[in-house]
């Protein structure tokens, strides 16, 4: 029960973007698309294997799929709506891209090969085990599948709310909408790469410098920033869509663009993100310790000493 409860608000929001007007049909082939692939990606791999990081293929390629229904079954291309469908095609492509070779690293489709489940994913069976969960098949499909109807509904709802405004010209505010856009995707991508420079350095260290000397998880607070972006592009047609949409599912699909950032962050700083990261990083770093105490764990501030802690 806990676990089905937890879908409810997601399968909600997937509702009532089916009933709405300007949304339904964007959200009745994105419900196949998603449906599809996380079968294929994700949910039959997953029950053979028993494990959920196929997941990390299938979400991302959802995301893409988000981009290509919001651009292929648009009425109307307007600049916001193409806009706002790129980000998807920018957000799924650079996650997916990395998790095809990731897949090719760990040789998770060759038959028979051994399978080694992602660090955050060994987390979550700590987490079942706490929680009295022992049914390991059900275990993985929900976690798969959870992430599946999150592109279905609230992941959904900042593209097809832009892409039902038909008439929406590019304003000053989607200008600044995009700019937020643009600039946390271009940080997030720095983050990775001084990650991967101060690897390759061969520094069994934590890395502190850059963007990481702020955060602990610059890359997830800047990925964060990115949904916040599209939530504030999706605003005005939030509004612009009130007197065409029956006011309980406008209130939930109100709800839905709220829980698009909620769910990002939700997820970025404990779900599979900076908690389970950090689990494995206090065993295998000796200085992770010191630099939790001195560093903000997700929101970028200053250096801290530990006085100030």
């Amino acid at each position: 029960m806990p676990r089905l409860s937890s879908m409810l608000p997601f399968a909600l929001v997937g509702v009532a973007l089916l009933l709405a007007p300007a949304t339904n049909g964007y959200a009745g082939w994105n419900l196949l698309v998603q449906v599809v692939l996380f079968t294929l990606a994700a949910a039959i791999p997953g029950y053979l294997t028993r494990h959920v990081s196929y997941v990390d293929v299938a979400w991302p390629w959802g995301l893409v799929g988000i981009g290509v229904v919001t651009l292929v079954t648009a009425d109307r291309l307007t600049a916001v709506t193409a806009a706002i469908a790129i980000a998807y095609l920018a957000m799924g492509l650079r996650m997916g891209l990395w998790s095809i070779a990731l897949t090719m690293k760990h040789g998770w489709w060759k038959p028979g090969a051994p399978k080694v489940e992602l660090p955050r994913y060994q987390y979550q069976r700590r987490r079942w085990e706490r929680q009295g969960f022992h049914n390991e098949t059900w275990s993985v499909q929900y976690e798969i599948w959870l992430q599946g109807l999150a592109n279905a509904s609230v992941l959904a709802v900042p593209a097809f709310l832009v892409a039902g405004d038909a008439g929406r010209p590019l304003s000053f505010w989607s200008v600044l909408a995009l700019a937020l856009w643009v600039a946390s995707y271009v940080l997030e991508s720095v983050a990775d790469r001084q990650k991967q420079q101060f690897a390759a350095r061969g520094s069994r260290g934590t890395c502190d410098t850059g963007l990481w000397r702020y955060s602990r998880h610059p890359n997830y607070f800047f990925q964060w920033m990115q949904w916040n972006a599209l939530v504030l592009l999706a605003l005005p047609s939030l509004l612009s869509l009130f007197s065409d949409t029956a006011l309980p599912v406008w209130v939930v699909l109100a709800l839905g663009l709220f829980l698009a950032s909620w769910t990002l962050y939700v997820t970025l700083t404990k779900h599979t993100g900076a908690r389970p990261a950090e689990y494995y990083s206090v065993r295998k770093r000796p200085d992770y310790a010191r630099y939790q105490a001195t560093t903000n764990m997700f929101f970028p501030g200053p250096v801290k000493t530990q006085r100030d802690k």
